[in-house]
């Protein structure tokens, strides 16, 4: 006879889901829109620029009868640096032991080559496959939320919707425009049955695992991302080198009654720190404008960004620069 001693068994009562999901696809397809759309608040920066993510950020929805912890993973590609391929282990680590995988498509997109590589990479890891029928058996649920509907007529998302369905054996799939918040819910819903029973693992008011000094950094790249054009992107890195609050700090600058929070923004060359800068440090004035609301939230009072643009050669291809930078 089964023992059902640890079961919420209560009658009418629904049995508490929780577990790890993660999120994959490939580069710029969604995922940090899609998660920051299901917490409800940003917890990944999102961003229009490719290989935005850098990191496993976890972002933790709780209700009444789930938890789900959700992997925000770096787009998975074909790596063409040492930090690219840093960004691949990352991926390999945070689905080593997830309990769901979110793969994400987009409605306006072919499926192309990465799509396929990452099913392939995902099928050696979580499948078997059954010999009679030749279709692939998951060991966890598969569910595709496809993206971006909202760029697509009816007609459209129909058709599209029938080709992904054909594109492998998921458990569920769901359409979802995170932008415009259209079948938020429904994603939502889906992802949490298909979680398997489970105790709760974060307080309530919890909505990530990030500490305060990497959500910083994270929002002073994304909004330099989104303040400076395409030359960039990928030669930024940021550090937080400190947080000093008033009253539990020696640093003179926190006299005035407000935490101090020094960032270092890393470029590769010389040629890129005015770029940072801006005429006039106009971008460091617009990045610290635009963060000013977030940061004071996340140290939990009125603070002051300090930020400085400093130099770190060729970074994305150096390991010990790589190591100090966080990668």
């Amino acid at each position: 006879m089964t023992d059902n001693s640890n079961l919420n068994t209560e009658p009418g009562k629904a049995l508490y889901r929780s577990g790890f999901v993660a999120v994959v696809g490939r580069p710029n397809v969604g995922k940090s829109t899609l998660i920051n759309a299901l917490i409800g608040t940003q917890v990944a920066i999102a961003s229009s620029r490719p290989e935005t993510t850098r990191k496993a950020i976890r972002g933790i929805l709780t209700t009444e009868n789930a938890q789900m912890v959700l992997v925000d993973t770096p787009g998975i590609h074909r790596p063409r640096t040492l930090l690219g391929q840093r960004l691949n282990d990352v991926v390999d680590e945070s689905l080593s032991d997830v309990d769901e995988i979110t793969f994400l498509l987009p409605a306006d997109q072919e499926i192309g080559p990465g799509d396929k590589r990452i099913l392939s990479r995902l099928r050696s890891e979580f499948a078997r496959k059954d010999e009679k029928s030749g279709a692939f058996i998951w060991k966890v649920p598969l569910i595709a939320v496809v993206t971006k509907i909202d760029e697509l007529n009816r007609h459209e998302l129909m058709a599209k919707l029938t080709e992904i369905s054909q594109f492998a054996d998921f458990t569920d799939l769901v359409p979802v425009s995170a932008l415009e918040h259209d079948n938020v819910a429904e994603v939502k819903q889906v992802l949490i049955d298909n979680l398997p029973e489970g105790p709760q693992m974060y307080p309530d008011d919890q909505v990530t695992e990030e500490k305060p000094e990497d959500t910083i950094g994270e929002l002073v790249r994304g909004a330099f991302l989104e303040e400076l054009d395409d030359e960039l992107p990928h030669s930024l890195a940021v550090v937080v080198d400190s947080i000093d609050l008033p009253g539990e700090s020696d640093n003179p600058l926190t006299e005035d009654g407000k935490a101090h929070v020094m960032v270092s923004v890393y470029v590769e060359r010389d040629s890129q720190k005015p770029i940072i800068l801006g005429h006039r440090a106009e971008h460091l004035v617009q990045v610290k404008k635009r963060l000013r609301t977030a940061v004071n939230r996340i140290v939990g009072q009125k603070s002051k960004l300090d930020l400085h643009v400093k130099v770190a050669k060729g970074w994305q291809s150096d390991p010990k620069k790589l190591e100090r930078l966080g990668f």
